[in-house]
């Protein structure tokens, strides 16, 4: 009952702060006021069945304000606001007790909570006074503390903040454990993971099905060639009973693909839901994250003398739970050093044409697969000489450097640890404690923080983090044949260079990125892995960086995105350098998670103590290993690019043709080991590609491939009687389909 109730005062305690800051803007609002009535007499109730007879007695007395208030029997003032506002925290504390500290608390608190009763009575009177001045000077303080918290008992998928007294919700609801919801939430994003370990299975019967077609083909040859020669009928009969029995495999195979393929479907789309739904029960509006924010807004402007409006847009967007509440410190920190630091005082803002009361923006959405959270106010912005010469004065660089330094380079240093630009340390800021804390905050949850000034007119904070902790998107790269798993959100960018593009700088090897140096160091060398044996013609390179350092990271080969449930690592490892999580592949293969900040760091100390890994010279990559070059001839663009891509990432040298023309002049000038062919195209058709390609005597041995979305038999049959190796169709098309077929035809990549 205990845990009812302080889920009960929660949600009618942040409708009662939420309303007493409408009502301060309208003192008068019929509809403020009925809310703010009908949640103390909420809290009354909920309180009298537990038995805290304190929170009876604070909410009663609310209540009855409220009526007089409604019934313009007394006129309410910021004073008013500051005494009820202060019951309602009272309340909260009380509300967040445990049970058996309930009564001990009271009998301590017996004066202040009688204090409080006659202040409250004294409004009703009219004989109220503003006593309760020198206990707000320190509000601003203890107001982040009495922020409503999330208790572990949490109702799921309803948020207390959306939830209206005046409104019926016919809706059953259940208490559940988060950590129960959290094993839950594991387990459905382990099978969704899993059931994509049905596609390769799924293939690789595709791949039995073609053999079976090749078999067939096989024993016709073989028939037609019995025909034309004398043999027993018992070899003959042999024959016909060895077709008979391969149409009857063929037959069973082709019924038992379309059954598993229907599985696989329906088995991914069942996972996805049961995936989605637990996602939705964890999901609360992003309101729920910023309760109390307007009341800390308000104590601190009031305390600062400064007028400061809070605006929240994006408040019904969905959020984590768990990001939810990591992101309420971030959020406080930065809504705080935007009042303290950028919102001027009425007085300089009206010397400055500007609205005496500022406004800081709070604004949350989805966007790219992201959640992103904007804080931004238009105060004064950052001085930037002042923040130089706050620079040099801390000897963090030189004065000659710093001059040189960009306004991003500049912005860096406000995320150093013990960095302010305040020169008065006071209650609200000065410490040098908040910006370095927010972007570790952020960066824990794989997520990185930008900041925009705009000097003399604003700043502007940008927070993009996952929207969920359980499952990330990754890029999976290959590095010493073991697969490894980058936080999309922590990789800058992707490069595929050439040995030309390397230069050799003091020892260490860079390329030019945007008109930046960019050290290389193998991904080998510093997750101190045996070299791959492997060397390729290009470098593939995953661009990372923290705040101050920014690297390409050397990777065997890009694997592609992917979407992985990520599993904490044992606690009794400790930390494991340069390594954040675990996780399982499609195929079941344990992967790596790679901690970005780690990494970078490593990196660091590796090129201050000695010297760094270097690749492999340009003439030892030649004579190591020759790619083998396939030549992609499709009219479109989008099927061009997946299937170059895709071969690339497998180690082949791709070249693309528009159309058959296209594709004629190109093998005929340049050595191909394969042909990868669309069949309707402008110009000259696929068909026509390869009936002109097998008549010349110098092409006729060179592999084909037909990749098309016509899927008939005859469309099949047309295509390998015009001479093509495979025929693919589009609808079947899977990564693993198209490599293997290659494999089949030239091989692996190099040779």
């Amino acid at each position: 009952m205990h845990d009812l109730f302080r889920m009960e005062a929660e949600s009618q305690t942040a409708i009662l702060a939420q309303g007493l800051l409408d009502l301060e803007k309208d003192t008068v609002s019929e509809e403020s006021l009925e809310n703010l009535m009908r949640a103390s007499h909420s809290v009354k109730g909920a309180a009298r069945i537990v038995g805290i007879d304190a929170v009876v007695a604070i909410a009663h007395e609310l209540e009855e304000c409220f009526v007089a208030a409604q019934r313009r029997k007394i006129v309410l003032t910021s004073a008013h606001i500051d005494l009820f506002l202060k019951a309602v925290d009272t309340i909260v504390k009380i509300a967040h007790l445990d049970e058996p500290e309930t009564k001990q608390w009271h009998s301590k608190n017996q004066d202040e909570i009688s204090k409080l009763k006659q202040q409250l009575s004294s409004v009703l009177s009219g004989e109220f006074s503003v006593v309760v001045d020198d206990e707000v000077s320190q509000v601003a303080e203890e107001v982040e503390q009495s922020m409503p918290s999330t208790n572990q008992a949490e109702i799921g998928g309803v948020s207390s903040s959306k939830t209206k007294v005046a409104d019926n919700v016919d809706e059953r609801i259940i208490r559940i454990n988060a950590d129960r919801l959290t094993r839950i939430m594991g387990l459905s994003s382990e099978i969704l993971v899993e059931s994509g370990r049905l596609r390769p299975l799924t293939d690789s019967m595709l791949l039995l099905k073609r053999r079976h077609v090749e078999l067939s083909n096989l024993l016709e040859s073989i028939k037609e060639s019995v025909d034309q020669t004398p043999v027993s009928e018992r070899t003959r009969t042999q024959l016909l009973d060895a077709q008979r029995k391969l149409t009857d495999c063929r037959a069973l195979l082709s019924e038992r693909l379309v059954e598993l393929d229907d599985y696989d479907r329906r088995n991914s789309n069942l996972s996805s839901k049961i995936y989605n739904e637990v996602i939705a029960s964890r999901m609360r509006p992003f309101s729920d994250g910023t309760q109390g924010l307007q009341r800390m807004v308000r104590d601190i402007s009031r305390k600062l003398k400064k007028k400061v409006h809070l605006v929240t847009e994006g408040k019904d967007t969905p959020v984590d739970r768990d990001i939810l509440e990591k992101v309420k410190a971030p959020l406080t920190h930065l809504v705080r050093n935007a009042i303290d630091h950028g919102i001027e005082t009425p007085r300089l803002r009206k010397s400055n044409h500007k609205n005496e009361e500022g406004t800081i923006k709070l604004s949350a959405s989805h966007m790219g697969g992201m959640l992103t959270i904007v804080v931004e106010d238009d105060g004064q912005g950052v001085d930037l000489d002042n923040l130089s010469k706050k620079i040099v004065s801390r000897k963090l660089a030189a004065k000659e450097i710093v001059s040189n330094f960009s306004e991003a380079e500049l912005l860096e240093f406000l995320f150093l640890p013990d960095f302010s630009t305040k020169t008065k340390v006071t209650e609200i800021s000065g410490r040098g404690v908040g910006l370095d804390v927010v972007r570790n905050l952020v960066q824990e949850m794989n997520g990185k923080v930008t900041v925009v000034n705009d000097e003399g007119k604003g700043l502007k904070f940008s927070l993009q983090l996952p929207l969920t902790l359980s499952v990330i998107s990754t890029l999976l790269v290959e590095i010493s044949g073991e697969p490894y798993a980058f936080p999309l959100s922590r990789v800058d960018r992707l490069l595929s260079v050439t040995p030309e593009q390397v230069k050799m700088v003091e020892g260490r090897q860079y390329i030019t990125d945007d008109d930046d140096l960019v050290g290389l160091i193998p991904a080998s060398h510093v997750l101190e892995l045996q070299a791959s044996a492997i060397h390729y013609e290009e470098f593939h390179v995953v661009v990372v960086s923290d705040r101050l350092s920014r690297y390409g990271i050397v990777v065997d080969r890009f694997v592609g995105q992917r979407e992985l449930s990520v599993q904490s690592l044992d606690p009794r490892l400790g930390k494991v350098q340069d390594i954040s999580a675990a996780s399982l592949t499609e195929d079941g293969i344990p992967v790596l998670v790679i901690d970005v900040d780690d990494l970078v760091r490593s990196i660091d100390a590796m090129a201050s103590g000695g010297p760094i890994g270097t690749l492999k010279p340009y003439t030892d990559v030649l004579s190591h290993k020759v790619r083998k070059r396939i030549l992609v001839v499709d009219d479109s663009l989008t099927v061009r690019e997946i299937e170059r891509q895709l071969l690339e990432s497998f180690g082949y040298r791709v070249d693309v043709a528009v159309d058959g023309m296209d594709g004629w002049n190109a093998v005929r000038r340049t050595k191909y080991q394969l042909v990868v062919t669309d069949v309707d195209m402008p110009r000259m058709d696929g068909i026509e590609l390869v009936n002109s390609m097998k008549q010349d005597n110098q092409l006729r041995s060179l592999p084909i491939m037909i990749v098309s979305y016509k899927d008939r038999p005859e469309d099949r049959q047309r295509g390998l009687e015009a001479g093509a190796d495979y025929y693919l169709t589009k609808g079947s098309f899977h990564d693993e389909t198209l490599i293997e077929a290659v494999v089949d035809l030239i091989g692996e990549a190099s040779e």
